[in-house]
């Protein structure tokens, strides 16, 4: 089963002497691939190796490129990449909102990177995703990952922005929930990504989009449970309505506030404590 988050005992900064520990470690499976994915899937890692010339490296802020199209000997494109198989796993990422674990080989070069070996770098998400022309005048997919629950450390320099003053910045501390996200993709995965009110699955060039919405919700003051039965697989018009109490959800499953009724999969069983939940709380 591929796991989209941190892998148990391991933190980030660990070093590991080659591919082959690195892959016994569980953050990055394969022992060749530099991304570690599958089209309906998306990609739980990637591995920066310095095999690309477009990669950019700013520490949080990381502009990666997609895989395929490579001379093996020079690291120079050779041909365009397509938008499929691993590249397309990436994509899904940004679409489902999953994590990748990144990992920097001492072969990439970048600051960032170990003098030898190869170091986790933690999480980071999939901001945005792109085609455009490379270095070397080839179709190169690139992707912007962000690292998460950090601050970042440099941003990609937009010279437009110049002559605008510059956003003022605090530090703070943020409490973050640490979310499933394998519980909300096999909720989407149960209805196919079609809305649980209207049947909406939104198809994009990447594969169809939904969105999980908790019942009652995981932060402070409702505490609700990161579970599938706390779980609803919506279209993004439904999710706003559901979180903004313009209708919800009764026990026999009709809805309240709108002349329809919840669809059901026999595998997605829902607590009614949780609809009680929504009722009292937020239903207006």
């Amino acid at each position: 089963m591929r796991v989209f988050g941190h892998i148990p005992d391991t933190e980030v900064g660990d070093m590991f002497e080659n591919r082959a520990a690195l892959a016994k470690s569980g953050i990055h499976p394969p022992t060749q691939a530099g991304i570690s994915g599958g089209a309906k899937e998306g990609a739980d890692s990637i591995v920066l190796s310095g095999g690309y010339e477009d990669d950019e490296d700013f520490g949080n802020v990381i502009i990666y490129t997609g895989a395929g199209g490579r001379d093996e000997n020079s690291n120079k494109q050779i041909a365009d990449q397509k938008l499929e198989r691993t590249n397309l796993a990436l994509a899904r990422n940004k679409l489902e909102g999953l994590p990748v674990r990144v990992t920097r080989s001492h072969k990439h070069q970048s600051h960032y990177s170990p003098v030898k070996g190869y170091q986790y770098a933690g999480l980071y998400r999939v901001e945005d995703y792109w085609c455009e022309r490379g270095l070397s005048g080839f179709k190169v997919w690139r992707y912007k990952l962000v690292q998460i629950d950090s601050e970042p450390a440099a941003e990609v320099q937009d010279t437009t922005k110049a002559r605008y003053e510059v956003t003022s910045r605090q530090a703070v501390t943020v409490n973050k929930i640490v979310r499933d996200y394998n519980k909300a993709k096999q909720v989407k995965d149960w209805h196919q990504y079609q809305c649980q009110v209207c049947g909406l699955a939104i198809d994009t060039g990447a594969g169809h989009y939904a969105e999980a919405a908790h019942i009652q919700p995981l932060g402070e003051p409702h505490r609700g449970p990161d579970v599938v039965e706390n779980i609803l697989c919506l279209c993004p018009n439904h999710h706003v309505m559901f979180d903004n109490g313009v209708f919800s959800i009764a026990d026999d499953f009709s809805l309240i506030g709108l002349d329809e009724q919840l669809t059901l999969n026999k595998k997605h069983k829902i607590e009614q404590a949780f609809l009680q939940y929504h009722r009292e709380h937020y239903f207006k």
